[in-house]
């Protein structure tokens, strides 16, 4: 990952199984009744795979909800805005927080819906979709009433395909298949979004320089957050973000924190893991990466 944030990022993080995912995508989804598209909704576009439009388009444009996951920490203006923008693109699209099940209470009548009358006596079949870390096992577990598939707070947990039968009234079959990214991400703004959020491993990037990106981006457009959570002094992030110093702000939240090591000295490794933990588990508070366009 290149540090420098003034050029383009690109993350190149395809491995094998990813591959494999694409290939599985394309010949599962002509057998499928719906898609459903599973993304952050601190992210909405810069989590979405544009692969699975391109299939979408291959199969005579199959019905698709787009679900804008874990909007409990994100901006709830945000994510109104971004709900109307997709309204008024035709794409039916639902904000809900799949751990806690909130906003998918709806879902399978909207499924039901979507994919019509069904002229045969079965299951609707649904395709479960999205990048690495979008919740996708989170969703499939809480619509199934249990632990079906593995759950985890980093990327690549779930590495191979299966169906999981969700029972009620109306039978749904959901096919889970691994996170997917892009071959190659070269939007600056998007490759930021998805590392800050966590869909690609901290292990292939540098985690320190990742961290002071994400503090500079906070102190510019939530600073008020940024220093009630740190106790920082509001002169000290005003000055990193005019010269561009998010390392300052990394030593500053470690100060604060009592993390030093020998000499005295800040131990800034472990104040970018906290500040991207607690970014991405919404401690910081309810911060939106993207606005929709104008």
């Amino acid at each position: 990952m290149n540090t420098d944030t003034k050029d383009n990022i690109n993350i190149q993080w395809f491995p094998g199984h990813m591959a494999k995912t694409h290939r599985m995508i394309e010949e599962n989804l002509k057998l499928t009744d719906v898609l459903v598209e599973i993304t952050d909704a601190r992210i909405p576009e810069s989590g979405r795979n544009p692969v699975l439009s391109q299939l979408m388009e291959n199969t005579k444009a199959k019905p698709r909800i787009l679900l804008l996951n874990k909007r409990d920490y994100a901006d709830e203006n945000a994510t109104r805005l971004w709900l109307e923008y997709y309204a008024a693109h035709r794409l039916t699209a639902i904000s809900c927080d799949c751990r806690s099940g909130a906003g998918l209470k709806g879902l399978i009548p909207l499924l039901k819906k979507v994919a019509g009358e069904k002229k045969y006596s079965g299951a609707i079949r649904v395709m479960a979709a999205g990048i690495p870390n979008s919740g996708k096992s989170s969703f499939i577990n809480r619509m199934a009433g249990g632990k079906k598939a593995a759950v985890g707070d980093r990327p690549g947990i779930t590495r191979g395909k299966q169906w999981v039968k969700v029972g009620g009234s109306v039978p749904v079959e959901i096919l889970d298949l691994p996170g997917i990214l892009p071959p190659k991400i070269e939007a600056h703004r998007a490759a930021l979004n998805l590392a800050y959020t966590g869909a690609v491993k901290d292990e292939i990037m540098d985690v320190h320089a990742l961290a002071g990106s994400l503090a500079l981006f906070l102190a510019e457009h939530h600073a008020d957050k940024l220093i009630e959570r740190y106790k920082l002094d509001s002169d000290m992030v005003k000055n990193a973000v005019l010269s561009a110093a998010g390392n300052d702000i990394i030593e500053n939240i470690a100060r604060a924190r009592g993390m030093m090591i020998a000499g005295g000295e800040p131990n800034a490794e472990r104040a970018a893991l906290a500040l991207l933990d607690e970014f991405r588990s919404g401690k910081i508070g309810k911060i939106t990466l993207e606005r929709p366009p104008v």
